[in-house]
């Protein structure tokens, strides 16, 4: 069952013969029985300690601005450039998954995120973290690979929980990054420890997967160029995903506004927290791991419409929360970030378990143009806070983010009455 969006939608998608070329390219890559549970697990875990490293720093940010110095706005552009750097990670890399052996590009690409947080972890000014923090994300997309690349070996009856199961992972890794990162920094004494320790676990993790992964053949033969041009034509020919995009990009711009301000807010008076207890409160995210794994059964049933409307309304009831927070409500804080971490969340797993039904052929390209932008949303939103934070302090952050949230609900209520009308 879908949407009448979908319905709608789904007469201008690509040809009948595309579909056949997908359905056999995805036969081919399924294993007989489809994915494992225990290989599930796998995806799941590695998943969510490649995505952990663009969020290390999230927590340090009171840190890394005493250690070089500078104020909120330079110190949030290390959480700036990694969402960017992890937007062009994406849009160059990810769709190698359709073309090469994904284990091996995905070892290669643990390897060299190793190097550069290794380099991160000795970087002499804020200037030359920030760089390092770009370069150490191009390359940091392990977790969307793996989401593609587990889709593709489960069956189409288990792809949505599959795909739920492997995104709980990656936030887990998100919680991972936020938590740990704070309190090995205060058990250290030392914020570069971190970086430290995320090359070595990058080096394990490579070595594992190389062990643990199966080694296919890519679904299609192209040459990376034309593969670049075949991204631009399947979005042409994919209204659905265009809207899903925009979708993706404004909720993670939304959720991004928070975290790249969060720091901030939870170090001054009265909360007065250290980078531990900051780091700590990002274990209130496990609400979106919850949200992951309850969304994807709702996508296989058909329940994508209901879902999204629901999650969507979650996010700007949380921005609401948030917004009477400002140091006199902690407990509406609390409240709104555990909503927002459901609903920004579940909506991902929604909107990729949606287009993940369009080219079995195509799921890495699909990926890669759905997450490029929502991360160029993650990027636009933490640019925006910084700078909004800097003039308005949270009352400023809360307006944007819960502007943003708005902004998603009205288009896809508008979407929503375009296909009932049509």
């Amino acid at each position: 069952m879908t949407s009448p969006g979908t319905r709608r939608i789904s007469r201008h998608r690509s040809t009948p013969a595309a579909h056949r070329t997908g359905r056999r390219a995805d036969k081919a890559l399924r294993p007989a029985g489809g994915l494992p549970d225990r290989l599930v697990t796998v995806f799941a875990v590695a998943a969510g300690l490649a995505v952990a490293n663009i969020y290390y720093a999230h927590p340090l940010l009171t840190a890394i601005a005493s250690a070089f110095g500078v104020g909120s706005t330079a110190a949030s552009s290390v959480v700036t450039a990694s969402t960017a750097g992890y937007t062009v990670g994406l849009a160059l890399l990810v769709p190698l998954g359709d073309i090469v052996n994904r284990r091996r590009l995905l070892v290669a690409l643990l390897l060299v995120t190793a190097l550069a947080q290794a380099a991160s972890a000795a970087a002499p000014t804020v200037t030359a973290l920030v760089v390092l923090s770009g370069l150490m994300a191009v390359t940091a997309v392990g977790a969307p690979l793996l989401v593609a690349f587990a889709a593709a070996l489960a069956r189409p009856e288990q792809r949505g929980q599959v795909t739920g199961r492997v995104m709980s992972g990656v936030l887990g890794g998100v919680l991972l990054a936020r938590t740990g990162s704070g309190l090995l920094a205060q058990w250290t004494g030392s914020w570069r420890t971190v970086f430290a320790v995320a090359a070595v676990g990058m080096l394990v993790l490579a070595a594992l997967l190389w062990r643990l992964l199966p080694d296919l053949e890519p679904p299609e033969k192209l040459g990376y160029f034309a593969l670049l041009r075949s991204v631009a034509s399947v979005v042409a020919q994919e209204p659905l995903l265009r809207l899903r995009c925009l979708y993706g990009f404004l909720t993670f711009a939304s959720f991004s506004a928070f975290w790249a301000s969060a720091a901030f807010l939870l170090a001054r008076p009265p909360y007065s927290y250290g980078a531990a207890l900051i780091g700590a409160f990002g274990l209130l995210g496990v609400a979106g791991a919850v949200a992951a794994r309850a969304t994807g059964p709702l996508v296989d049933r058909g329940r994508d419409r209901l879902a999204t409307t629901l999650l969507y309304g979650a996010n700007l009831v949380a921005w609401a929360l948030l917004a009477l927070d400002g140091g006199r409500l902690p407990v509406c804080l609390v409240l709104g970030v555990l909503l927002l971490d459901f609903g920004v969340q579940g909506a991902q797993v929604t909107n990729l378990g949606v287009l993940y039904r369009l080219r079995p052929e195509a799921r890495n390209r699909i990926t890669m143009a759905y997450m490029s932008a929502y991360f160029l949303g993650g990027a636009a939103g933490s640019a925006l806070s910084g700078a909004v934070y800097s003039a308005a302090g949270w009352s400023g952050v809360s307006a944007a983010g819960g502007g943003l949230a708005a902004l998603v609900l009205v288009l896809w209520g508008v979407e929503q009455l375009r296909g009932q009308t049509t």
